[in-house]
């Protein structure tokens, strides 16, 4: 059985994402001694591994809650965003402090699902990253929420962190909750049973899967973490799904919790981010010969091939493809605003260049900025 955790004893890059019901207590406020525990298990892993330690933590919000003189997490965004606001910086103090113990920096690192959605910013949070790791210090991460509208919101901080694990090259994914494992049942039910292993969507057929967390203060479930471990290791990268309290045996490499085993290869960096991590801003309608180009032979769209245009948006915006039922077979980063499209509808590159200029025979989205995400 100890093989099977090779993969985990051999990480060298590690992002482990913890949850605020492993931090903080539903009455508000962070657990110093619970942020200690978890710093004390890192900075030994990082030591004994040796590991680099990318740490994606939620508890902004719900660190925010007691100073602001709120028993409970707000409802509306704008309070939330203001939750965080004062949170984050008690969040960060937190972990400075704690780490400092062991002589060890940390960086802050806020992102919107914008900074991995564009290439530009995308590349430019990898650099940081990864510079920040290079030089010896903890990345501490967490979602932009004092300005992330729900347009730009990656929604919980599971999916965040899968993203995050491919956007650095991690080697293994840590998702830290309250429960210490997956299990087929509800785990506080006789006769639940701890799933150890999957190896891909077979095993969890028939698993009913819960929501709720015990504490009340986070916004991420068993669904949102079976969800981000199916992202990360169908992008390559191994996952571990166990309780706060036995982070050191799963980075160790012990028998804990649930093992997720990568299903696919490492993708185009790009295109896992496209296809769960973007939020398109319109759409694009193509006939079916159009379809067919797209999610079989990987070609590139063209103006031919486009029936109807929804949405507003600008070029470099990602917009969904749709076929004729409406359903959203791709999606892809658009070469041209909204307001450009409807004249180009049907037509073909070189009639376009003929009549408007040569800057119109181009791809309405290039097969490198697209995504299949449903085959036809």
């Amino acid at each position: 059985m100890a093989a099977a955790r090779q993969d985990v004893v051999e990480a060298r890059r590690v992002v482990v994402k913890v949850g605020s019901s492993s931090l903080t207590t539903a009455s508000g406020g962070l657990d110093a001694d619970r942020v200690d525990a978890l710093v004390d298990v890192l900075a030994t892993a990082r030591e004994n591994g040796p590991k680099e330690i990318v740490l994606v933590s939620s508890g902004a919000i719900a660190a925010g809650l007691a100073p602001l003189g709120l028993d409970k997490r707000p409802r509306d965004l704008a309070r939330q965003q203001a939750a965080a606001s004062v949170g984050q910086g008690l969040l960060v103090a937190r972990y400075t402090a704690s780490f400092s113990r062991y002589g060890i920096r940390v960086g802050q690192v806020l992102l919107t699902s914008d900074d991995i959605s564009r290439r530009a910013h995308y590349r430019n949070a990898y650099r940081t990253l990864d510079q920040l790791l290079v030089m010896g210090a903890v990345p501490v991460v967490n979602e932009n929420d004092t300005v992330a509208t729900d347009e730009i919101r990656f929604g919980d901080n599971d999916r965040l962190a899968s993203l995050v694990a491919h956007l650095v090259r991690a080697d293994l994914l840590v998702l830290l909750s309250d429960v210490d494992g997956l299990y087929d049942g509800d785990p506080r039910s006789p006769g639940a049973t701890r799933i150890d292993e999957v190896s891909g969507p077979a095993d969890l057929e028939g698993v009913t899967i819960g929501s709720a967390g015990k504490a009340g203060v986070g916004t991420g479930g068993m669904v949102t973490k079976v969800e981000a471990a199916r992202i990360a290791a169908a992008a390559g990268i191994p996952v571990v799904l166990t309780s706060a309290s036995h982070a050191a045996d799963a980075l160790a490499g012990r028998v804990t919790g649930t093992l997720f085993h990568r299903t696919g290869k490492r993708s185009a960096d790009r295109l896992l981010w496209l296809a769960h991590a973007s939020t398109p801003r319109g759409a694009l309608r193509l006939d079916p010969g159009a379809v067919k180009a797209v999610t079989e032979r990987r070609t590139s769209l063209l103006p031919a091939g486009l029936t109807g245009v929804e949405g507003q948006f600008v070029a470099g915006d990602p917009v969904d493809l749709l076929d004729e039922s409406g359903r959203a077979v791709a999606r892809g980063l658009v070469n041209f605003d909204a307001r450009e499209l409807p004249r180009l509808l049907g037509r073909s590159t070189h009639d376009l260049a003929r009549e408007l200029g040569p800057a119109y025979e181009r791809e309405v989205v290039h097969r490198d900025d697209l995504v299949v995400l449903h085959q036809h």
